[in-house]
């Protein structure tokens, strides 16, 4: 139905961006993580889009790459995840970390997310493994995905009170400059150092 939306910002909240489209004002749901990217109020904005519709409501969700879209569209079609909990998984796990979490069955991360307990979690990784094997989500970067350690480190900063969102940026911050990976105890030294 949709492919993107391009126009200008002209109002966003924490999870909805008004998209000015030639006089036509589009209300499209995004993610925390699409928020805080957004440009300035009356700038141009480009939006990946990925319409849901329903007996008695259409609504347009707006993401900044196509592994983000194609991440939520895989997970809102699980039984009993639904939009509002794909939004929140996109929103606080980048989807290489997503996709790393549910390949090594890491449980524990990915039921940090908010609205995503361990039965849900669970659910995530039975259903999506297969998936995710056979046609992996699109990288955003050049850079690796997220090693065993990364991850372990990952985990141990959401364990002190961090958002997944914020761990993972420490965790990149901590290897921005590294060309090899120091060990579990250090890397975790160097992020909470970075933040």
């Amino acid at each position: 139905m949709f492919e993107y939306i391009k126009g200008t910002l002209s109002s966003s909240t924490s999870h909805t961006a008004i998209v000015d489209v030639q006089g036509i004002g589009y209300l499209i749901h995004i993610p925390l993580s699409t928020f805080t990217a957004l440009p300035q109020i009356k700038k141009p904005i480009s939006l990946y889009i990925s319409a849901v519709i329903k007996e008695d409501s259409h609504r347009l969700f707006g993401f900044l790459t196509l592994s983000e879209r194609d991440l939520f569209n895989r997970a809102k079609e699980i039984s009993g995840i639904g939009p509002k909990t794909a939004l929140s998984l996109v929103g606080h796990m980048e989807s290489q970390d997503f996709q790393m979490a549910i390949l090594n069955e890491n449980i524990p991360l990915i039921s940090k997310i908010p609205g995503i307990g361990k039965k849900t979690a669970e659910r995530l990784i039975v259903e999506l493994r297969d998936n995710l094997k056979k046609s992996p989500l699109e990288a955003t970067s050049n850079k690796p995905l997220c090693s065993p350690v990364m991850q372990d480190a990952i985990m141990a900063l959401t364990n002190l009170g961090y958002n997944p969102t914020q761990a993972q940026k420490a965790i990149k911050n901590a290897m921005k400059d590294r060309t090899d990976e120091p060990p579990l105890s250090q890397l975790i030294k160097l992020a909470l150092a970075s933040t």
